[in-house]
Order: structure tokens, then C-alpha cells, then sequence
């Protein structure tokens, strides 16, 4: 818990940029994150709060700015804590994105390594296919959505989002829109009471699909049916609507049970060649076009044979699977949750991949017990959470001894801990950041590691 206390401000000088992207200012040998606050710039700060004995403040007057700080199109980006480094030049988040997992190596890892430049975007703006908000009430009657504004429960109400699909700013505002109209309140946190939690959208890049999902407290809300009708009448380039019920006290934004109210329940795309099927609960990459350059780039470092067999941990709704499976001669797909497993299943029939197989499964368990009975694959994808892998699964790697290993990772910090590990047996050829995430502090990593001889 953070301890607040009464407030000082001091004129600080911002050094450095820390793994979440707050400015690194220090003062007399302490150390001060500063929101907002970019490398060689200096302002008042008003030291505001102590958390796990870090210092914590915000930028009060601005005396100082950074040759790379730019105007950002977005006016509350620093509010909403969406995309923090909108104000900070392209050119310079791509630097940060290369030094950030160069550093995660070196602190974790304790590995001087090379890595190379970031991979960015052309057009770094309105490259979300995933879309989710909460909504709130303005007075009696207005509803309105947005995003929490950061480390709170605050909902800073979004007419615009400069990150997101523009298809899905018209269908957010008829939603609120409908919903005032017909008097459907929003979900309250704190009383528990209110229909609608939350909005999700995923949009095809490929394709002309939107699916709409509607997170409910409950089963039914008032006028759900006429809500539909004036909903699809409005957004007719909506292709489906999904309703998801969770009736939690809980951060977690989907529940369990789900159901199609219109459409077939699921969206497709394409990535890379291979077409997929995308259900509300599937996970898909949220930046179409940087995850093609993020799998091309898995399939050069893979360097895949025709009679390779090839292992894809965490593998979603199978995407780098089945892209690997046009290239080598058998394809094992594991993934934990089971309506994304089905997906795969689903999404190589309708491709024609027969060499491909999943299995819905936890993959530390599945590719332990296949190195218990001495199965063998060549070469290993694995793209696992943030949290990233376990000893038991990197154990079984290392038993099982795949020639070559590509390990996508969207945490530097977890990704550093877990090749270390590797590291005994294994040897890091490349490092290559992706930059999935234009104006955050996050970045997707690959590293490619063969076997020692």
C-alpha cells in the first residue's frame, strides 16, 4: 500500500525512463518516478506518495521539455493512463522499447546481451482490434464510457481513441446512446447494481467482421430485445453480438457463460496466410499488422525444416501453430483455455491443415508428461502470459531437447528470468523487440535460442 504524506515540490532533472515508463528524476540520492517525464527534461514536482520505498510524484509546471516530447493528438492520453507515451516522439519509444529489454537482461538475467532495434509501425495509431469499456452514469441519466483512469476506479469518459479501430468509436457511442435513451443503467462497482459492466469489440483487419460483446450482471436487463433491434438497426456493419453474464464482485472483466444474441458468435481474420476464427474469450494479438512482422519474424528465427516437428505452448487460438504447420511436417498446439483450443481445432479444418493438432490442456503438464515418455520435437514456440513460464515446463524443455526454441514474450522482465534458466542449455542467437503497443511502455520481445552442442 502506498503512504501519502504532505506534499513538497522540488525542481527535478528526468535521467532515465523506468520499466513502466515513468521518468527516473533523482534528488540528493533518492530516487523519484515522475509521470509524465521524459529523459532531459526538467519541472516542478510535487512529491506526493512512498510505495515499497520508492518515491512517486506529478509534474507540476514544466520548465524544461525534451527535444522528443511532441504534441499529442489525444488530449486526456495522460489521464487515462491508456497510452502514456503519446506525447514522447516514435523514434524515441522504439529507442526506450530496444534499452528496456536490454536492461531487463542485465538486471534479471545478470546477461550483457546485444539486442537488436525495434520493429515499429508506419502509422503507429488506431491499430487495436480489441476494444473493452466500462461505462458510467453522468447525473441521473447520461451514460458514458471510457477507461479507469490509472490505479483508480474512476472512469475518465473517451469520445475518442486515437489507439483503437476507428469502426469502433460509432458503435460505443450508440451503445451509450441507447442505453440512455432507454434508461439500461450501467453497472455500479460499488453498489452492485446496474445492467451493462462492458462493452467489448474486436474488429477484423481481413475481413468485414465486427462482433460486439455486451458483459452483463445478469442473464436479462430491460429492454434487451428493443436494445438489440435500434442497436443493429443503427450499426448494421455490426456482423455479431455476444453476450457475456458476469454476476462477480470482481476485476475480472468476462464471466463464464456466454451466449450468441446475434450473428454466429465469432469473428474471423487472417494472419500471415492463415485464415482464423476469433470467439469473445480467444486470445488474439490486439495489432494485426505488427503481429504479421512478429510471426515472420518467429517463422526466420524458427528456421523450419520440411520434416521438423514443432511444439506451440500457449498457443491461443493456434495462430503460430498453424502458420508453422505450412512449413514443417506435424504441428502440436497446446492451449489451456478450451474455447480457444476449439477454435483451433475449428480453424484448422476450415484451412485445410491437417498436419496440425491441438489439445486443450495445461502446457506445463502436456509437455511433461511428454518428456516422461521421451516424445520429441524439434523446435519449440512458446508464447506464455505476462507472469511467463515455470520450472516445471522449462525442466521438461530442457529434457526434452529441442534443437531450437523461439520464445515470444510481452514482459522483457519474466522473458529475461526464464532464458536465464535456459540459458544452461541453451544459447541466445538473436533478440528482437516488436513494437506491438505504440504509445505505451509495453513491447512484445523474440529471442531465438538453439541447443548447445
Amino acid at each position: 500500500m502506498p503512504t501519502f504524506f504532505k506534499p513538497e515540490t522540488i525542481r527535478l532533472s528526468c535521467v532515465d525512463l523506468s520499466f513502466e515508463g515513468l521518468g527516473v528524476c533523482k534528488d540528493n540520492g533518492r530516487v523519484v518516478f515522475v509521470e509524465n517525464m521524459f529523459p532531459g527534461e526538467e519541472a516542478d514536482v510535487e512529491i506526493a506518495y512512498q510505495r515499497a520505498g520508492s518515491l512517486f510524484g506529478r509534474v507540476v509546471k514544466l520548465t524544461k521539455p525534451s527535444p522528443d516530447r511532441i504534441e499529442p493528438r489525444c488530449k486526456v492520453c495522460s489521464i487515462c493512463g491508456g497510452c502514456q507515451f503519446q506525447q514522447y516522439a516514435y523514434k524515441a519509444q522504439l529507442s526506450y522499447k530496444q534499452s528496456k529489454v536490454k536492461e531487463q537482461f542485465r538486471k534479471i538475467a545478470h546477461m550483457d546481451v546485444e539486442v537488436l532495434p525495434t520493429l515499429g509501425m508506419n502509422d503507429p495509431y488506431f491499430y487495436r482490434n480489441k476494444i473493452q469499456m466500462p461505462f458510467g452514469l453522468v447525473g441521473k441519466g447520461k451514460v458514458y464510457c471510457g477507461f479507469y483512469k490509472k490505479g483508480s476506479h474512476v472512469i475518465v469518459p473517451i469520445e475518442k481513441c486515437y489507439i483503437e479501430d476507428e469502426r469502433a468509436e460509432k458503435i460505443l457511442q450508440t451503445v451509450c446512446s441507447l442505453m440512455t435513451s432507454m434508461q439500461i443503467r450501467p453497472y455500479d462497482e460499488l453498489s452492485g447494481e446496474g445492467a451493462i459492466r462492458y462493452a467489448l469489440i474486436r474488429t477484423s483487419k481481413c475481413f468485414h467482421d465486427i462482433m460486439l460483446t455486451l458483459v452483463t450482471a445478469s442473464d436479462r436487463f430491460a429492454s434487451s430485445e428493443r436494445f438489440l433491434h435500434a442497436l443493429l438497426e443503427t450499426c448494421p456493419e455490426i456482423t455479431t453480438v455476444v453476450q457475456n453474464v458476469n454476476p462477480k464482485k470482481t476485476n475480472v472483466i468476462l464471466g463464464e457463460r456466454t451466449k450468441t444474441l446475434f450473428g454466429r458468435g465469432f469473428i474471423r481474420d487472417a494472419l500471415c496466410g492463415v485464415n482464423f476464427r476469433i470467439s469473445p474469450k480467444s486470445f488474439y494479438q490486439t495489432n494485426p499488422t505488427m503481429t504479421e512482422t512478429l510471426y515472420e519474424k518467429a517463422m526466420d528465427f524458427a528456421e523450419l525444416m520440411p520434416n521438423d516437428v514443432v511444439f506451440d505452448a500457449y498457443s491461443g487460438i493456434g495462430t503460430i501453430g498453424m502458420i508453422a504447420a505450412k512449413r514443417c511436417k506435424k504441428a502440436i498446439s497446446v492451449e489451456i483455455v478450451r474455447e480457444a483450443a476449439r477454435d483451433a481445432i475449428a480453424n484448422a479444418k476450415d484451412n485445410g491443415i491437417a498436419n496440425f493438432v491441438s489439445y486443450a490442456d495445461d502446457a506445463s503438464a502436456f509437455i511433461t508428461r511428454m518428456a516422461c515418455v521421451g516424445d520429441h520435437i524439434d523446435v519449440l514456440f512458446m508464447d506464455p502470459p505476462r507472469k511467463g513460464s515455470d520450472k516445471r515446463f522449462l525442466d521438461a524443455v530442457i529434457k526434452l531437447k529441442p534443437s531450437r526454441i523461439v520464445y515470444v514474450s510481452c514482459d522483457p522482465s519474466t522473458l529475461a528470468r526464464d532464458v536465464a534458466y535456459l540459458s544452461k542449455s541453451y544459447k541466445i542467437n538473436k533478440i528482437q523487440p516488436v513494437d506491438l503497443f505504440p504509445q505505451t511502455f509495453h513491447v512484445e520481445t523474440i529471442v531465438e535460442l538453439t541447443l548447445k552442442k
